[in-house]
């Protein structure tokens, strides 16, 4: 590029940036509920469930608790929950394949799923026979074609990136075949739960999927899409999803954005209502996170840029928000003696961004986890002592440091040892290590 094209594409720039305030008022206006004040169902997080009958009501957490234990009597309850992450999704597609492999993968009741993680619920939620289709969309399919720069679409229109490369994939795999499947799985009480961000309101919306399986019909499958789509669509990154919607009041349309927007991850039930104990033999409910993304990021610097500040910022307020969102599951769960295990991406593992697509890194970050769960060294297990720190620095093979070895994600199992999670670093923090994933020793 030449200097007098550097200097033009510059003073362009500068440009676009200079009129964004004045274009905020530019583009219609985005469709919204018409005025039903939200009930107390709707505030608590209720799950929004698609009846026979074409219309959505609220159904509170309590309810939904009391549904599944009677539909599980003989088994202890377990919950997956999946967080967003956006290109870190291949470590969640990883972790759940590496589960089948491993052979310690249960069958969920509960499947949960916010952004990156919504993308990757159905196919946890489906069994191990769907793991080849969700393992080629993360080592195959998903790469840097799907940020489509919109050019100037992205000053006077809704988002930077276009929104059909994300459509199309989710077009690809959510079709008939895989609603008849969640439909089955729905029937047998089943819960299929993922996350929206209603931009009206700025409150989360839970959607339970497999009750719009179960409904059916050509209507049905563009809801699930839709909902799958706005979930994964980052505000600003990606266009807002209209969502029609029919309740008891009318037919309405809602803008819908990602759900990481208001939850990083969510349990459903809400612990307080899960039962501690069921099945036969009163075993324990079972709970289980993966966070795709850090929990913590290593220092470092940022450009003295707007963009450059702004990105900085954001990633760490989404860090903060996911540990705050662990700590009060963790206390959560611990006060009423539910079994809790979770997962994360360490903090020296090399991650480029939430939108680093380049398919070799989604290959890498994929076949780490794998490797990680299939070696029995993925999940930190919540326990009411302090986490033993020598287990904290086993490492499954030379050169590969698991998401169980590392000791920042480890804490988070000893919170009431508040003397223990504040000690320092060793000295050096956590070496960077490689990532070129070795089979693990037995």
């Amino acid at each position: 590029m030449s200097a007098a094209t550097r200097h033009s594409a510059w003073l362009l720039l500068v440009w676009a940036v200079a009129v964004l305030a004045g274009c905020a008022s530019l583009g219609p206006e985005l469709p919204m509920a018409s005025g039903d004040d939200p009930g107390p169902q709707e505030l608590s997080l209720g799950v929004r469930t698609l009846g026979p009958d074409g219309e959505f009501e609220v159904l509170p957490s309590s309810l939904i608790a009391r549904r599944l234990e009677a539909r599980f009597p003989d088994r202890p309850l377990t919950l997956l929950a999946l967080s967003g992450g956006g290109a870190s999704g291949a470590f969640g597609a990883g972790a759940v394949v590496g589960l089948t492999r491993s052979g310690s993968r249960p069958e969920f009741s509960v499947v949960t799923g916010v952004s990156a993680g919504a993308l990757i619920a159905p196919f946890a939620f489906l069994g191990p026979s769907w793991d080849p289709e969700m393992a080629a969309i993360y080592t195959e399919e998903i790469d840097k074609s799907l940020l489509q720069p919109r050019l100037i679409g992205a000053v006077f229109g809704s988002s930077m990136y276009s929104g059909t490369p994300l459509r199309r994939l989710i077009d690809r795999y959510a079709d008939d075949r895989m609603l008849e499947a969640v439909a089955t799985e729905a029937a047998r009480g089943r819960l299929l739960l993922v996350a929206t961000t209603d931009f009206a309101t700025g409150e989360p919306v839970i959607w339970d999927l497999g009750s719009i399986a179960l409904y059916g019909g050509r209507d049905a499958r563009q809801l699930f899409r839709s909902v799958l789509l706005a979930s994964a669509s980052v505000p600003g990154m990606f266009p807002p999803v209209v969502i029609n919607v029919r309740t008891r009041g009318g037919l309405h349309e809602e803008t819908h954005v990602d759900g990481g927007v208001t939850l990083p991850f969510f349990i459903a039930p809400a612990p307080e209502d899960l039962p501690q104990f069921t099945g036969v033999g009163g075993q324990p409910t079972v709970v289980r996170i993966i966070i795709d993304g850090r929990l913590r990021d290593l220092p470092r610097g940022a450009k003295a840029n707007a963009l450059s500040i702004f990105s900085r910022s954001v990633s760490a307020g989404l860090s903060r928000m996911t540990r705050t969102t662990l700590e009060q599951t963790v206390a959560a769960t611990r006060g009423r003696g539910i079994s809790l295990d979770y997962a994360a991406i360490p903090v020296a593992y090399p991650l480029q961004g939430s939108f680093d697509f380049d398919p070799e890194a989604q290959r890498v970050l994929f076949t780490y986890a794998s490797t990680c769960t299939e070696a029995g060294r993925l999940w930190t297990r919540v326990q009411q002592t302090s986490a033993d720190p020598a287990a904290e620095r086993r490492i499954v093979s030379a050169g590969t440091t698991c998401p169980a070895d590392d000791q920042f994600i480890g804490r988070f199992a000893a919170l009431e040892d508040r003397a223990h999670a504040r000690q320092p670093e060793p000295s050096g923090g956590l070496e960077r290590v490689g990532w070129s994933v070795a089979k693990p020793v037995d």
